[in-house]
């Protein structure tokens, strides 16, 4: 169902979603009454475990550069060191080995210089793959690409969407809900398609500072409860929001998002991001976080970092065990 009040859309697939007076209203799921309660304020102390390895399938910057302009940071007259691209790349698979998880490989596709930030391609839960549908023209075929690369390794339901979508750029899995940016890329009609077809909650978040284009640009997710992110990035009704479904996050400054810092990815406990972001850091580990800095530098010229270099297959080992 989809209800719209004061410019909030949030859909639900398995449950009922209000918004009233910029206050989100959930209710109870039939997993049990508690699992709200339990998202809103809860804070997991040191000792948290973290998630089950994940699968994240990567593509390599080949041919990575910046020889067009579709977001504030990019800047085609500022020449791309490919080599260092390539070693903070392997440096950033490396890590994720290190911490357990499974990196898978995509084909890097030449004339895609985008193609990288692979996150924006699609979002799978449950072993069930959306793709995605670019905005611009320069990154449309990075879509079907990864669209093939889905049904080759035997995700559910591969499907294109019908309105823009551009995937875990703007579409960010808190525990069971999809938190959705719109406002320079992702349609605001794509929302109810994902609650739809991947049967998850989503609540729309509208972005206003044209820097930070994609929701991942301005909100990391930590765990299944707790996100971090930078409040001036959103609409005022949208902050409301945050402020409501999440009082325990992490506010995050300028000093860090300048670097892209919020562009992290976590296991729960162990937190993936720009060696640069220092205050950011700092406030995860007082959280009792274990920060993992990654020099990403090089990827700032493209408005890219981190998590937008990764996407995560949530469910296809659980699919392929049950093959």
């Amino acid at each position: 169902m989809e209800e719209s009040h004061r410019g909030i859309l949030v859909f639900g697939a398995r449950s009922l979603i209000r918004v009233r007076r910029a206050r989100i209203l959930v209710a109870p799921s039939p997993k049990g009454a508690g699992d709200d309660a339990d998202r809103r304020g809860r804070f997991r102390p040191d000792g948290r475990p973290p998630r089950a390895a994940a699968k994240l399938p990567d593509v390599p910057p080949t041919y990575f550069d910046v020889v067009y302009s579709i977001n504030e940071w990019m800047r085609p007259e500022d020449p791309v060191d490919t080599a260092l691209a390539m070693s903070q790349w392997e440096h950033l698979v490396e890590t994720y080995r290190r911490l357990g998880h499974e990196v898978l490989t995509i084909d890097p596709v030449p004339g895609l210089p985008d193609m990288v930030f692979v996150t924006d391609s699609g979002l799978v839960i449950d072993g069930v793959a959306l793709g995605a549908r670019y905005r611009t023209e320069q990154r449309a075929a990075e879509a079907d690409h990864v669209l093939r690369w889905f049904l080759a390794n035997g995700l559910l339901r591969p499907t294109r969407p019908r309105y823009i979508n551009e995937g875990e750029g703007d579409l960010l899995v808190v525990g069971d809900i999809v938190c959705a940016g719109t406002g320079f890329r992702t349609d605001e009609r794509a929302h109810a398609e994902v609650a739809r077809h991947l049967g998850r909650r989503v609540v729309t978040l509208r972005l206003i500072d044209p820097r930070y284009y994609h929701l991942n640009t301005a909100l990391g997710v930590l765990d299944d409860h707790t996100v971090a992110y930078l409040p001036q990035a959103f609409a005022p009704e949208s902050l409301a929001v945050l402020l409501d479904l999440f009082p325990d996050a992490i506010i995050a400054e300028e000093a860090d998002t300048r670097w892209l810092g919020l562009n992290l990815v976590s296991d729960g406990r162990n937190v993936v991001l720009p060696s640069q972001a220092q205050r950011l850091a700092d406030r995860l580990a007082e959280r009792g976080y274990t920060p993992v800095p990654v020099d990403f530098s090089e990827f700032l010229k493209s408005g890219g970092g981190i998590k937008c270099c990764t996407l995560e297959l949530r469910g296809y080992r659980e699919l392929r065990a049950g093959r």
